[in-house]
């Protein structure tokens, strides 16, 4: 397997660079499928009773912690195999997380067809979860460092395939659900399955793509600015390091409060925009409207990454913040009014900086943090989206069942929310606004490291 390590996979002289987004669209077009997971639900619902819910099948809350499980341990894998990602280069990281994401659907078969769901949490939850995770941060350290002129719009391009992974994995998922489907077997058992073998395969795909550059290599014509600004950094920060400073945990913040602010809003909009709207906005009006919201929040990863790179990753998140502020305020205005139009709109920008966000933040590091540990650092910092996955979809359904249950209209009974929402936004503009260069003590220097080397050697 030598073929996977790092310095088989440096780049030969000619290598098109733009080979590279590709590779990681590869991986993150597969993995965004946890955003479709939620078509397996009513289907794994009915495994017993076939066309009904049957006593002995599933109750919705129970599978309701799949997904959350997905998501914890994409975090937690993230942040402790970021310096391994770092280490052994994309491909391997790449292949590994073939290998979970795709095996952790194939466990998630075996739960359903002997009708384990701990063998489903097992499976899709934590394997599946740990694909995600490594799989979510491998390729970043090399499109930062194969795109220095362009990191955001390089990052962009990459993430924004995980915000297009449902648009694929959701008719796909029911395609297949439909063409396996009996009068005896709902077609979910089949359906993991294949989706473990069709997103393995092109997982791996794009892990014999990708390359990293030689060391020294730069873009031709490009030349790094003499006076670079003053959140670009020229030095490099050790990833252990890194956390010892105050701008990762603002960097925390800021990634929390931005994602906590738009997640829940995103995993209730259908029911939202239903209740708002009540008679002005119908079911398949409000499907339409999530896969609206869905589109937004893949190309506001691209445009927004992209456009960092002119105005700065700083200025770019006060935009979110300022813009969300305003928009979070005005959501229930628009349902005063009885406007579907403002509202959609709002919704749709909203959604849009909450996937620039994810798609922003490795660039944000890289300016502050050098290229050295980027990937290890960003998957530190996605710990802030395992907690915001929690928090948000929180604050959102249990502020509305408590509204309800003091007797406010179901239309107004996400005005609060809003309002917290603005509350958020602000305290992750204060966390921005704190931003600064890393004190120069914080900074790698190669010294160091053989200091310590021939202090240890001549200990033993």
């Amino acid at each position: 397997m030598s073929f996977l390590d790092r310095e088989h996979t440096v780049a030969r002289p000619g290598y098109s660079r733009w080979l590279v987004p590709p590779a990681a669209l590869f991986v993150h077009l597969c993995i965004g499928e946890v955003y479709a997971f939620s078509v397996f639900s009513e289907p794994m619902t009915w495994l017993i009773g076939i066309d009904h819910s049957a006593p002995g099948d599933w109750k919705y809350t129970e599978l309701g912690w799949i997904y959350s499980l997905g998501i914890v341990f994409l975090g937690l894998s993230a942040a402790l195999f970021g310096r391994w990602v770092e280490r052994v280069g994309p491909r391997k990281a790449m292949f590994t997380a073939a290998c979970c994401f795709g095996g952790g659907f194939m466990v998630a078969s075996l739960g359903a067809s002997t009708h384990q769901l701990w063998l489903i949490y097992l499976g899709y939850g934590v394997l599946g979860g740990c694909g995600l995770g490594i799989g979510y941060i491998s390729p970043v350290s090399a499109l930062i460092k194969w795109f220095p002129d362009r990191p955001g719009m390089a990052t962009g391009m990459a993430i924004m395939g995980f915000g297009g992974g449902a648009m694929i994995g959701s008719p796909l998922s029911v395609l297949l659900m439909d063409f396996y489907a009996t009068s005896t077997d709902v077609g979910v058992t089949s359906t993991f399955l294949t989706l473990g073998i069709i997103y393995f395969f092109f997982m791996s795909i794009g892990a014999t793509i990708v390359r990293v550059p030689a060391e020294g290599w730069k873009p031709s014509g490009f030349v790094p600015p003499e006076e670079p600004s003053k959140l670009i950094t020229t030095a490099h920060v050790a990833v252990n390091e890194a956390m010892k400073t105050p701008q990762f945990y603002f960097l925390w913040g800021v990634l929390f409060l931005n994602v906590s602010a738009g997640i829940g809003v995103l995993g209730q909009a259908s029911v939202m925009s239903q209740e708002m709207f009540a008679g002005g906005i119908d079911e398949a009006a409000a499907a339409g409207f999530v896969g609206l919201l869905s589109i937004f929040n893949m190309l506001g990863r691209i445009s927004w990454a992209s456009f960092s790179d002119y105005i700065g990753r700083k200025n770019t998140y006060i935009v979110f913040f300022v813009l969300g502020m305003c928009l979070y305020a005005i959501i229930p205005w628009t349902a005063s009014i009885d406007s579907v139009t403002l509202f959609v709109l709002s919704m749709c920008i909203i959604i849009s900086m909450y996937g620039g966000g994810f798609a922003t933040i490795p660039a944000y590091l890289r300016d502050i943090f050098g290229t050295m540990h980027v990937g290890a650092i960003h998957g530190r910092l996605l710990t802030a989206w395992a907690a915001a996955g929690i928090v948000g979809p929180v604050l959102v359904n249990y502020i509305r069942e408590f509204q309800i249950n003091s007797g406010v209209p179901d239309a107004e009974a996400y005005n609060l929310t809003m309002y917290i929402m603005v509350g958020l936004l602000a305290v992750g503009l204060i966390c921005n606004l704190m931003m600064s260069p890393v004190n120069a003590s914080h900074h790698y220097r190669a010294h160091d490291d053989a200091k310590r080397g021939a202090t240890t050697k001549a200990e033993t």
